[in-house]
């Protein structure tokens, strides 16, 4: 399997795996078609949801009003759109944001 990512006009959308109540907050590789991204929140009351944001914000270097949970938001798959960086090189900051998830996607 490979993670489907698709670039449109507000940016990348791809699927993630949410794995809740896990030890430490971390991208841990593929889950099927998914990235797999493990949350210390719990499910409960839309926490993993605002961890989920915060931590791809972090870890994709935007701010967590440029990550959104397209669908899933009930689910533990979820679709995620990440928004470029408004002001910078288009291109350039969808290439740096794909490089980023092929460092866990690479079999």
């Amino acid at each position: 399997m490979m993670l489907d990512i698709t670039e449109n006009e507000k940016g990348l959308t791809f699927k993630i795996f949410v794995q809740p109540r896990s030890s430490q907050n971390e991208i841990k590789g593929l889950h099927g078609d998914a990235l797999k991204v493990r949350l210390t929140a719990p499910p409960v009351d839309g926490a993993a949801n605002k961890m989920c944001v915060a931590f791809l914000a972090k870890f994709f270097d935007v701010p967590k009003s440029n990550v959104e949970v397209v669908s899933g938001l009930s689910s533990r798959t979820k679709r995620i759109c990440i928004r470029p960086e408004a002001g910078g090189k288009r291109g350039e900051e969808i290439s740096r944001i794909k490089k980023k998830i092929e460092l866990f996607t690479k079999p």
